[in-house]
């Protein structure tokens, strides 16, 4: 399985609790402008080799690029290669519904890219379709395999997942410790946006990591909010209610996963009259919301961003494959962050025992249920 190229490397290491600093991630070259949907209005690409015309292109799901998470990721990470290339624009579609899936990627097609990211699990079935019927264009899948009624995605797609159970385990352990310190509550919280696999599997990872603190240091940390979901994307009425539920339960530690409902969690957070800290996901979000920093325990990341940028240089310089991956700790395409301004408040045993565990998942000498396992 592929490991980061240098350039994506060192985009995710700022972020990686293990990199050694709590500085943010290293500025990437100039960026390219960020065109909006009409065709032709896409900046001239560049050569990547003899004859090669490359330009990258990407489109969200519902949440939008401006959600601070895995929407945001993939973009930033077009932009990231389209900057090595010299471009000064690429194509972006946001999509508010499933209906917008297909018109949005042939939309692409038509402005002639080379390379479409299709972003988030709910677009699966729309990026088939559209692959099949542009067997010239590369597709970049993220957060699904591709694998529709039984079916293979074709050769000009690519697919790729994330276990981020991994390194969710690891952010779970540190909950409980946090959670059980003197004075803890002795109890953490979870909830979801959309109840999909790539919501699921962090909750579950979680949940698995709380567990195996309490076996391992005879505590009674309790997780909340298992089942619950809103229902989407958005830090709306349903997410709020939600998570002030959750925080009402005595909670002292709340994971939401699902893009911006994270906004929600803060929300309740901030009119409960009490410390609470919050886990972010995908990206490290003390650093994608500033507004967070003062209760942002860690984040459990995955690399889409450097997925994107590896995938986008792969196909430009003719390296194409696509084949499956799947982001583990061992390949570095999932992670977890500092915990910034927490730093002083996880003892330094515990954060050894994260560095032991994370290299015992590794070698398999823990196991972390997840799907791909």
């Amino acid at each position: 399985m592929k490991k980061l190229t240098r350039i994506s490397a060192l985009v995710f290491s700022g972020a990686l609790l293990f990199a050694g600093c709590g500085a943010p991630p290293a500025a990437t070259p100039e960026a390219p402008a960020i065109v909006e949907t009409e065709p032709g209005t896409a900046g001239d690409a560049v050569i990547a080799e003899p004859g090669a015309h490359v330009l990258p292109c990407v489109v969200s799901d519902s949440g939008g690029f401006d959600d601070r998470s895995f929407n945001q990721s993939a973009l930033e990470g077009t932009q990231d290669a389209a900057s090595q290339f010299g471009l000064t624009a690429f194509p972006r579609i946001e999509s508010n519904a499933e209906t917008d899936f297909i018109p949005n990627l042939e939309n692409l097609v038509t402005q002639n890219c080379t390379l479409i990211t299709a972003t988030g699990f709910n677009l699966a079935a729309a990026t088939v379709q559209t692959a099949n019927a542009h067997p010239d264009v590369h597709f970049l899948l993220v957060d699904n395999n591709g694998v529709i009624d039984g079916q293979q995605p074709p050769g000009n797609l690519k697919p790729v997942e994330f276990d981020t159970a991994q390194a969710a385990f690891l952010a779970g352990y540190v909950a409980a410790a946090y959670s059980s310190r003197e004075g803890g509550a002795n109890h953490v919280g979870t909830f979801g946006g959309g109840e999909i696999p790539p919501v699921t599997i962090f909750m579950h990872g979680f949940e698995q990591g709380v567990n195996y603190y309490n076996e391992q240091n005879g505590t009674h940390v309790q997780v909340t909010g298992m089942n619950s979901f809103t229902g989407g994307f958005e830090a709306n009425a349903t997410a709020l209610t939600m998570a002030q539920g959750i925080v009402e339960q005595g909670v002292d530690v709340i994971l939401p996963v699902g893009g911006p409902i994270y906004q929600s969690a803060q929300a309740a957070i901030a009119t409960a009259g009490r410390p609470i800290a919050i886990i972010g996901v995908d990206s490290d979000l003390f650093y994608s919301d500033p507004s967070t920093q003062e209760i942002v325990l860690t984040s459990i990341l995955k690399n889409i961003r450097g997925v994107v940028h590896d995938t986008v240089l792969n196909s430009a310089q003719g390296n194409w494959d696509s084949s499956h991956l799947v982001g583990t700790l061992e390949n570095g395409y999932v992670g977890i962050a500092p915990f910034h301004n927490f730093e002083d408040q996880i003892p330094q045993d515990v954060r050894d025992k994260v560095a032991q565990l994370e290299q015992d998942i590794i070698a398999g000498r823990v196991h972390v249920d997840s799907p791909f396992n």
